[in-house]
């Protein structure tokens, strides 16, 4: 067995650590508790974080796989921003997924020499997922201790990634903020689209959505676009030290079904903005509120119409929330 990759915040050479497992799609506040309550116990010992890619549904039953929150990379600096001084990626394949509990440990978590595992108190692995944090006790005893977390709650429910997706799925965008602890971010790099908005006078930064990444339902939405290369709205280097901007935007997610669409994407307008140079820019785009659900208009002036209103509740929304 072989891990796919290693990122670090530097190489810490000690002899133990600290490590927390788990698949952390999306790094939401639970993710996030487990990362600072594993810090808190051994504040004198490096933090390692163990997650998995692919994910694991997607090896062992493709057709059930989760639409994920984040992709990696974006994992890999959510969790450092979380605290992680190193994030250890293991490669999730068949002949890992077989893998006994005994295994598990002497290959994946023996290497890393844990003095205390965190967890949370759903945790399971190794094959046909046989192994319990009582088994991880057992298996660790004289050599690590372990920590169960109970799960996080908001308000009634449960914080997880599934809680999340649910939301997305049918555009409550304020909900899944609610779980996240920050909106929902879909990134990626813009392409180029039909340029119909340009020549309607809305012009929009295209995003395609994979099939494996979530995204919220079909609609119009409220909402951020921000630029990740460290170039401004023309491409040209930000001053050093200077923060990236943020430019308020009305976001449709679909097909564009008035012209016949067929490829899903996420289509920014930034408010009042017809100067932006961004094909080929990564973005990110930041969802506050839904407007409205998708909708195929009957002719070129509905579609201007509506339009103009989603800018003009957009506008609105987001000069709220500031």
């Amino acid at each position: 067995m072989c891990l796919l990759a290693r990122w670090a915040l530097g190489w810490l050479l000690v002899s133990e650590s600290v490590v927390v497992i788990g698949n952390f799609d999306g790094v939401h506040p639970g993710h996030v508790e487990v990362l600072a309550e594993a810090h808190a116990r051994r504040p004198d010992l490096p933090l390692v974080v163990v997650t998995f890619w692919p994910h694991p549904v997607r090896v062992l039953r493709p057709e059930r796989a989760p639409m994920l929150l984040t992709g990696l990379d974006e994992r890999i600096a959510l969790l450092r921003a979380a605290g992680a001084d190193r994030v250890e990626v293991v490669d999730f394949t068949p002949e890992f997924a077989r893998l006994s509990p005994e295994q598990f440990v002497t290959e994946v978590l023996s290497p890393l020499h844990p003095a205390l595992i965190v967890v949370g108190e759903n945790f399971r692995f190794g094959h046909r997922a046989a192994g319990t944090v009582d088994t991880l006790r057992e298996l660790g005893r004289g050599r690590f201790e372990v920590d169960a977390l109970k799960l996080v709650r908001f308000r009634d429910e449960e914080t997880c990634s599934t809680t999340i997706r649910e939301a997305l799925a049918t555009g409550d965008v304020a909900h899944a903020a609610e779980h996240l602890g920050r909106p929902f971010r879909f990134t990626g790099v813009v392409a180029h689209g039909d340029h119909r908005g340009r020549e309607l006078g809305f012009p929009t930064a295209n995003l395609p959505v994979p099939d494996e990444l979530a995204c919220p339902a079909d609609g119009v939405y409220a909402g951020w676009v921000t630029r990740l290369d460290e170039l401004d709205a023309h491409g040209e280097p930000l001053p050093e030290g200077q923060d990236a901007e943020r430019w308020p935007a009305a976001i449709s997610v679909g097909t564009n079904p008035t012209f016949d669409g067929v490829q899903r994407r996420v289509e920014s307008y930034v408010l009042d903005r017809t100067d932006l140079e961004l094909y080929g820019a990564p973005i990110a785009v930041d969802f506050i509120e839904r407007i409205r659900g998708q909708v195929r208009f009957e002719g070129i002036d509905a579609l201007i119409l509506q339009v103009e209103d989603d800018v003009r509740r957009s506008r609105d929304i987001l000069h709220a929330v500031g």
